[in-house]
C-alpha cells in the first residue's frame, strides 16, 4: 500500500512515517518545503504522480495563540489547505485520514465528548480545523476525521518537553489546574492510525490515551515519572491569560473506536511513562 503523509516533519507525522515504513508500507512524507498544501496545483500535481491507497493529512497551522491575530493565515492552511487535499485524494479514489482537535468543542461540558456531540470552537485555530472537517466531509467519500488532544512525543515542541526544560531552569512551577483534557502519546496516536486505516470503518473518531487530567496533575505525572524534584503549585486560567480561549474541559469519550471494535486506547499515566523511558 502507498501512503502519502503531510506534515511528514512534525511531531505525529515523524512518528507515522518511521511507524508505516517499519510496517511494510511504500511511504511518501512531505514537509511544507517539498509539499505546500495552500498551493493546490501541487497538491493535484503530487497526487496524481503517486497515486496513493491512503493520504494522512497531518499537516496544519497549530499556533493556536497567534491564530487570533493570523485568522486569514489559520483558514488558509487549516480550512483551504485541507480543501485540496481532500479533493486531490478523492480524484486518485485514495482513503483521507484527516487530523483534527478538541478545540472543535467549547469545554462547557462537564460528561466526556463523544463523536456525535455538536461542536462549538472558542478560538480561531478550533474554528479553522473545523472548517478542515467540513471540507473533508463535503469532498471526500472515504474519510476518518481523527480528533486527538494534548499531543506529545519524541520530535517537536510540546508540554512534556516544556516541563523537563523548565525543571532545569527553575525549582518551582505554576500550572492551570481548571483544564481538563486527555494526554496523547504521538507513538498511541500512530497505532490508532495505522488500524482505522486497514478498514473500511470510516468517520470521526476521538483518539486520545484513556483516562484525563489537568495541566497541573499531567505536570506533577511527569516530575513523578521522570523522578525529578520540583514544586508544582496550581493556578488558575485567569491567572494565566492567554490571547485564545482554551475549552476548560475536553476530554474524550471513544465512542467510535469502541463500537467499531478497534482496541482501547492506553491509559495515559502508562503511556508517559514509556515515553520518558524513551527519551
Amino acid at each position: 500500500m502507498k501512503v502519502v503523509v503531510t506534515g511528514a516533519k512534525g511531531q505525529l507525522g515523524t512518528d507515522l512515517v518511521h511507524l508505516l515504513a517499519n510496517q511494510g508500507y511504500e511511504v511518501y512524507g512531505y514537509g511544507r518545503e517539498e509539499l505546500d498544501i495552500t498551493n493546490s496545483d501541487q497538491v493535484k500535481q503530487v497526487t496524481s504522480e503517486v497515486r496513493p491507497d491512503v493520504v494522512i493529512h497531518t499537516a496544519a497551522y497549530t499556533k493556536v495563540d497567534l491564530a487570533e491575530s493570523e485568522p486569514d493565515q489559520a483558514f488558509l492552511i487549516n480550512a483551504y489547505g485541507t480543501r485540496n487535499v481532500a479533493a486531490a485524494s478523492e480524484a486518485v479514489g485514495a482513503k483521507l485520514v484527516y487530523i483534527s482537535t478538541d478545540y472543535v468543542f467549547d469545554g462547557m461540558a462537564t460528561t466526556p465528548y463523544n463523536e456525535f456531540t455538536p461542536t462549538n470552537p472558542l478560538s480561531v485555530y478550533g474554528k479553522s480545523k473545523l472548517a478542515g472537517e467540513q471540507f473533508v466531509r463535503d469532498l471526500h467519500s472515504k474519510f476518518f476525521i481523527v480528533r486527538t488532544s494534548w499531543v506529545y512525543g519524541k520530535h517537536g515542541d510540546n508540554f512534556v518537553k516544556t516541563m523537563l526544560k523548565l525543571a532545569k531552569e527553575r525549582d518551582e512551577l505554576m500550572v492551570v489546574n481548571d483544564q481538563i483534557g486527555c494526554p496523547t502519546y504521538t507513538v498511541d496516536l500512530a497505532n490508532c492510525i495505522l488500524q482505522l486505516i486497514q478498514t473500511e470503518k470510516y468517520g470521526v473518531y476521538h483518539v486520545s490515551n484513556s483516562g484525563h487530567c489537568s495541566w497541573y496533575e499531567f505536570a506533577k505525572a511527569i516530575f513523578e515519572e521522570a523522578d525529578i524534584e520540583v514544586k508544582v503549585n496550581p493556578c488558575t486560567t485567569k491567572e494565566f491569560p492567554r490571547p485564545a480561549p482554551r475549552p476548560m474541559y475536553s476530554v474524550f469519550e471513544h465512542m467510535a473506536l469502541r463500537l467499531n471494535g478497534f482496541k482501547v486506547m492506553p491509559n495515559w499515566r502508562d503511556s508517559l511513562r514509556i515515553f520518558l523511558r524513551s527519551i
